[in-house]
């Protein structure tokens, strides 16, 4: 495991105790992590699972938080985002091949990790993270003690078509030989702040183009049809009547009340279909909750609270 960068600006400064190192994949794929200490004595830690173009640095904030909070920090970069290496000679395009490797990726982090994370494992996850998280879930990985996603990728609003027919689309485009190929293309780094759909509040929403513009490597563009085929298997998995009811650990879902991008109503589903499965919708948010106004991120805190008093204390 070889040293790895992390990007700070005067806007998102390093978060104190950071260390960030290179993972290889099972199929040579590089793969960026980092660790972050606790401050004062461990409670636990934390396994950070971005959304889709997110890095470890957009995320600086809350990590600060958790390590106020007492819990070490494990964040990471999927493979083909952040500077985990891209599948594509186009950085820029949002690639995947099916959730596998995805899956893979994460077990292995974790046993490559395990070793200097204090119990209990609590994962907190967005969107792609959080569906790519109850995924591993389902395929057996028990060393969490409790999840909390927000706005999990689990049905996906920004597709205008029906699952099936698009799925049945996606699929095509791939056979056909469209698999890396943009589905929609669009510069990360010029969308102003006017008209977006991740977050009302200004000041995030902008120091995040202010780390890209620090760092291009870390941007990511539109999705490929490779992506799209792989986003909608994985929510017809998970959207599958019987899904949720072998996830027994405590699990807090956090939508977003104006999501754009992914449908609160699949989360909804899946939530009170999981044994200890909790749903709450924050009125008025939108996608990046975490990246929210201080309201509604005050809303997660609580919610987040929660969930680590049920994983403590399981009567709760």
């Amino acid at each position: 495991m070889q040293p790895a960068p992390l990007i700070g600006i005067a806007e998102a400064p390093l978060p104190t105790g950071a260390r960030a190192l290179w993972l290889t994949a099972q199929d040579g794929i590089r793969l960026r992590v980092a660790q972050f200490a606790a401050k004062g004595p461990a409670k636990g830690s934390i396994i950070l699972s971005p959304g889709r173009t997110e890095p470890i640095e957009k995320y600086f904030e809350v990590i600060g938080e958790l390590q106020t909070r007492g819990f070490v920090v494990l964040a990471h970069d999927w493979r083909g985002q952040g500077l985990s290496d891209r599948a594509l000679p186009d950085r820029l395009k949002g690639h995947a091949v099916g959730f596998a490797p995805f899956i893979s990726d994460y077990s292995m982090m974790l046993d490559r990790m395990g070793a200097d994370l204090p119990h209990p494992w609590i994962s907190l996850a967005h969107s792609m993270g959080g569906g790519l998280v109850l995924l591993a879930l389902r395929g057996g990985e028990a060393r969490l003690a409790g999840a909390i996603c927000t706005a999990p990728m689990i049905g996906l609003h920004a597709v205008r078509v029906l699952p099936k027919p698009a799925a049945l689309i996606a699929r095509a485009a791939v056979l056909c030989g469209l698999a890396g190929v943009y589905v929609q293309s669009y510069d990360p780094f010029g969308q102003p702040f006017t008209g977006n759909v991740l977050t009302h509040d200004r000041f995030r929403y902008e120091r995040y183009m202010a780390q890209l513009k620090a760092c291009p490597d870390l941007a990511l563009g539109g999705p490929t049809w490779g992506w799209l085929d792989y986003a909608l298997t994985a929510g017809a998995v998970l959207s599958r009547p019987l899904a949720a009811q072998g996830l027994t650990l405590p699990l807090s879902f956090v939508a977003a009340g104006e999501d754009r991008l992914v449908l609160s109503a699949s989360a909804r589903r899946f939530a009170e279909a999981a044994p200890q499965g909790r749903y709450e919708e924050i009125p008025g948010a939108f996608h990046e909750i975490m990246m929210e106004t201080d309201a509604v991120r005050a809303q997660f805190w609580g919610a987040f609270d929660a969930l680590v008093e049920r994983v403590n204390r399981p009567s709760a």
